[in-house]
This record gives C-alpha cells, structure tokens and sequence, in this order.
C-alpha cells in the first residue's frame, strides 16, 4: 500500500499542527465577522484559512520551501476570486470591501500557518482583529468631520413607509428638502418586503451641513410618526 510508504508520524503531526492552527485562527477572524452579520462569516474565514494552509503545507511536503512559494502565489490570486464574490454595488455605494479584504487576510494566516510558523500566523490574526474592531471608531469620527476642499459627495435621505402611503410621503419628503434648500436628483424606491418600502432621495448639493439634515430626519420622524428616517454620504475624488 503506498500510503504506508508515504506515512511519516512527524511530518503528519507538523501538518496537524498546521491545520490545527489556521482553523483556530481563521475561527477567531471570522468569529467577529459573523458577529457583524457580514457576508462571509464564521466559516467562510475558517474554511478559507484551513485550505490555503493544506495548500501551502502539501507544496512544502511534495516540493519544499521552492514550491511551498509558488502555492503561495496561487492561493494569493485565487483569494482575489473569492473576495470578488462578496464585493456588491448598490447605487453609488460599494459593500463587502472590508469583508472581501478579510477573506484575503485569513488566507494570509492559513499560508503562514501552513509554513510552520505559528507565531507570525497569531501576530497577522491579532492585527486583523484590531484592524477591524479598535479602528471602527476612528472610521466613524474622520466620516463625522465636515467635508471641505476638492471633495465631493452625494447625499441621500432614506425613509422606510407602508407599502400603501410611499406616494404621499414620498412627495411629503421631496417638498421638505425642496423647503431646506436641498433639491432633489432622485427619488428611488427599495423594496422591504411585503408591507413595507425605502424611499431613497438623492441630493444634488456636493456639501451639506450635518446638522441640517440631522433635524430633517428627526422632523420626519417626531413630527409625521415615519419608523425609519436616516441619510448617508459618499465621498469619491
């Protein structure tokens, strides 16, 4: 049988070390994901890990550490696939970049577990996990500051209505930006199921005060009882 001939004990337990190692890593960056009720979650990260880990640890074993680099090319630009898949487009925003960079990161810690060096996997999932976790807050005060200069951006004012009442509270929301000053490009609809739809206003303006559409949303939704009243804002060059 050649599986007794190939059948090393020491070669197969530094291999288990190996996967062992990138499936507990790969758990932990995908734990937070999943938390986070991302795309690619739990498993995704873990599985994701697991593979790129047997893939550089069976180069190794066939070929040494030669060929053990040119699977790590591979399993880089297989990775760049796999992102691709969870990266969607919605209007003028783009989701699943921080996810799709995570999935290339847990193969990152799948490939250096799979190169026997255990450490190097643990430090790259710490930093991932600070990356995603302690840097949030920074994200959200440098989104908070008043936008100036040569960028530009586009606004949107988003309320969620019964089904039968978008008509009226769609125009209800067009009159009071026209009101504020803040025309209208766009009126779009969003389905939310069965009882319920989006209306998504997009503005013309490049830069509007915070605190301007901040009291708009709350007008809507103290003044005329709408459940759900939010905007948002992205930036390009």
């Amino acid at each position: 049988m050649r599986f007794l001939t190939l059948f090393h004990l020491w070669p197969f337990l530094d291999t288990a070390v190996s996967y062992l190692t990138a499936f507990v890593l790969g758990t932990a960056i995908g734990a937070e994901r999943q938390y986070r009720q991302r795309t690619a979650g739990l498993r995704t990260n873990a599985l994701v890990a697991i593979g790129a880990a047997a893939f550089v640890d069976l180069g190794q074993r066939l070929g040494g550490d030669v060929e053990s680099i040119r699977v790590i090319s591979y399993v880089v630009s297989g990775i760049g696939f796999l992102g691709a898949g969870v990266i969607m487009k919605e209007g003028m925003n783009v989701r699943g970049l921080n996810t799709a960079a995570t999935l290339w990161c847990s193969a990152g810690v799948g490939a250096i577990a799979g190169s026997d060096m255990v450490a190097e996997a643990v430090l790259l999932t710490g930093v991932v996990l600070f990356a995603n976790t302690a840097l949030r807050p920074l994200v959200d005060a440098i989104n908070r500051i008043p936008l100036a200069g040569a960028v530009e951006a586009t606004y949107s004012v988003t309320i969620t209505v019964p089904v039968e009442e978008a008509g009226p509270l769609g125009d209800l929301l067009v009159e009071h930006l026209e009101n504020a000053h803040l025309p209208v490009a766009d009126l779009a609809t969003q389905d939310r199921g069965e009882e319920q739809v989006a209306l998504v206003a997009t503005l013309v303006g490049t830069n509007v005060p915070d605190r301007e559409l901040d009291a708009l949303v709350e007008h809507l939704s103290r003044v005329h009882a709408i459940e759900h009243a939010t905007w948002q804002v992205s930036t390009h060059d």
